[in-house]
């Protein structure tokens, strides 16, 4: 199977309109198996070992046809990275047409965050308001800075706001219900995202197929949780957001819109998803080839992705794919 996937191995780089985490371009490689296209696009700076459930995911994704859907299109989120001024924010908005769901950004300089939340009920006074703050509050400045922006409105719910579970344990009994918590990066970070214990800790569980590992896992981990879910996405082009879409699909309840609208903040994409009325409609897109071809990265960078899926594979994603009986 390791063959077959460097010998139809595309890397590409895609510009970003923004400066999303630092990141100002997004490097994928793509590949085709006999079910459909593949992306595999760990961050740079991961290792071999937090590669894995993302090779996992894209040999799923080739070898795998997705589950059976139970809706045809996805309702989405906009998303609104740590941007400041109200005509930077408008414009980025501008892109996400028909959605009234926004996830904003925070986690940084708590006056810089009031203002851009502010900014966006301005803008989008009828939009409900979800915020990410990744992990970067402690305890105190969660209590404090959650109080201060409910004071300008209500909030959908608050993702990530502390890093450990003892800590979103703890902020959930002093929120006592007034604000939803949704974990992400305590989920997609464990080492075993079947085995962490949500309970009293979060609301809502956030989804990201790639980093859980494909479809199957992360329906068997929403299964395990038992909590509404949220199908997010990692800044993939439109081959991995598709997934993702699939995902969503399957679930058998949606009861909050996706953040699956990130291919929006890429300056060029492989595909188009088209956004309609706040919806992305579920379809298994195909590179354009002059895409492949003019994002391509230098073939010295090549050669560093195909070490990188050689040592990926060999780090733990061939016995996962081995053990689930995939072939190709």
């Amino acid at each position: 199977m390791l063959d077959s996937i460097l010998e139809s191995l595309h890397v590409i780089s895609l510009p970003t309109k923004t400066n999303f985490r630092s990141v100002t371009s997004r490097e994928v490689a793509l590949f085709e198996g006999p079910a459909g296209w593949a992306e595999f696009s760990p961050f740079l700076e991961y290792d071999a070992k937090e590669c894995v459930p993302w090779l996992v995911s894209a040999v799923e994704s080739a070898t795998q046809s997705a589950p059976e859907p139970v809706r045809t299109s996805i309702p989405v989120n906009a998303t609104l990275p740590a941007v400041n001024g109200s005509e930077r924010i408008a414009e980025i908005l501008s892109w996400y047409p028909g959605c009234s769901s926004i996830k904003i950004k925070i986690g940084g300089n708590l006056e810089a965050d009031l203002k851009r939340i502010s900014d966006v009920r301005t803008l989008s006074p009828n939009a409900s308001i979800r915020i990410d703050v990744n992990g970067s509050w402690t305890i105190d400045q969660a209590r404090v800075a959650l109080q201060s922006i409910c004071q300008g409105g209500p909030i959908q719910y608050v993702e990530q706001p502390c890093s450990t579970i003892e800590e979103l344990r703890e902020l959930k009994k002093l929120l006592n219900g007034e604000v939803l918590i949704a974990g992400d990066e305590i989920l997609r970070k464990a080492h075993d995202p079947l085995s962490v214990d949500l309970r009293d800790a979060v609301d809502i569980v956030m989804l990201k197929v790639a980093p859980l590992g494909g479809i199957s896992r992360s329906l068997e981990i929403a299964k395990k949780h038992g909590l509404p879910v949220v199908v997010s996405s990692a800044l993939e082009s439109a081959i991995g957001l598709s997934y993702g879409l699939k995902l969503a699909a399957s679930l058998p309840e949606l009861p909050y819109a996706c953040g699956l609208a990130t291919g929006k903040l890429l300056g060029s994409d492989v595909a188009e998803l088209a956004l309609m009325g706040g919806f992305i409609e579920v379809t298994s897109p195909t590179p354009a080839p002059d895409a492949l071809i003019n994002h391509r990265v230098s073939d010295e960078k090549l050669s560093w992705w195909r070490e990188r899926i050689r040592s990926t594979w060999v780090e733990g994603a061939q016995d996962w794919a081995s053990a689930e009986g995939w072939v190709w």
